[in-house]
């Protein structure tokens, strides 16, 4: 024990270099914990939302309006029913690939595309069962048990999908870089020289190229996605205005005929 008091005697000054260690340590650790917090929070409330939803879709209590004349609507047949459903279900998809292939929105709301975040990630989840319970038509003869399933998963589709949304509206590009952001904005900037009707061709193609470097490792465009970008970026350039038809030349109008002369009569 002498001994060790007599090192650390020897060796004093090392108490500030070991404390300022574990202060990082303590303030690293402490940082860590308030995110797995925050995650905690965003999964609880996602949770909820999602059981107000299976909720809203028995009739208790409704996320919108649609969901609850779906619900509460005791006059509908099965049909109807299905119908309304699919009707619903199409629109939240509407409104998702409205995102997931316009590159603009992908760029001003990355976190909409971003399998890794939490709000995203549960969306997807909840989009994969009301498509795989998804009867093939409103004809099919299904269970009750069957639609009720679908009822809820259409419900839990609608509020996760509105959750993820509002998240992605939130974050925007707070989870870049600054550098990363810089390039998002160049990106932006590029992509609507790429789409802009009034630029030459050769114009639009440098741009988009340039678009799809700046995106690269930051936001992954899906090919449909792709796709549809390329058809903007080479399309005709805006014609010049419509030349005006000329009339038609007026035929000229033939001659008219001489009148004939009488032969003149000797006089008797």
């Amino acid at each position: 024990m002498q001994e060790f008091w007599q090192w650390a005697g020897n060796f004093w000054w090392l108490i500030f270099p070991i404390m300022g260690m574990a202060g990082g340590a303590a303030k690293a650790w402490e940082q860590g914990a308030k995110r797995r917090h925050e995650r905690r929070l965003e999964t609880l409330r996602l949770k909820g939302e999602l059981k107000a939803a299976e909720f809203a879709a028995r009739g208790q209590i409704a996320p919108s309006k649609r969901s609850r004349e779906i619900a509460s609507d005791a006059q509908v047949s099965p049909d109807q029913l299905l119908e309304r459903l699919f009707a619903e279900h199409d629109e939240i998809t509407a409104r998702w690939l409205d995102y997931e292939l316009d590159v603009a929105k992908l760029i001003a709301f990355p976190a909409m595309s971003d399998g890794r975040q939490p709000l995203t990630a549960a969306f997807l989840r909840a989009k994969k069962t009301a498509d795989a319970l998804r009867p093939a038509s409103a004809d099919t003869k299904v269970s009750e048990q069957r639609v009720s399933e679908y009822l809820d998963a259409v419900g839990n589709y609608a509020v996760a999908f509105e959750i993820a949304e509002k998240d992605a509206r939130r974050l925007r590009d707070s989870s870049f870089s600054e550098a990363e952001r810089k390039r998002l904005d160049r990106a932006q900037k590029l992509l609507k020289v790429a789409i802009d009707e009034s630029a030459t061709q050769a114009e639009r193609n440098v741009a988009y190229k340039r678009v799809r470097e700046e995106l690269e490792g930051l936001i992954l465009l899906s090919d449909d996605a792709v796709t549809v970008l390329e058809k903007q970026v080479a399309r005709e350039i805006t014609a010049g205005p419509t030349p005006v038809p000329q009339p038609e030349p007026v035929a000229e109008r033939a001659p008219e005929p001489e009148p004939m002369r009488q032969p003149k009569r000797d006089a008797s």
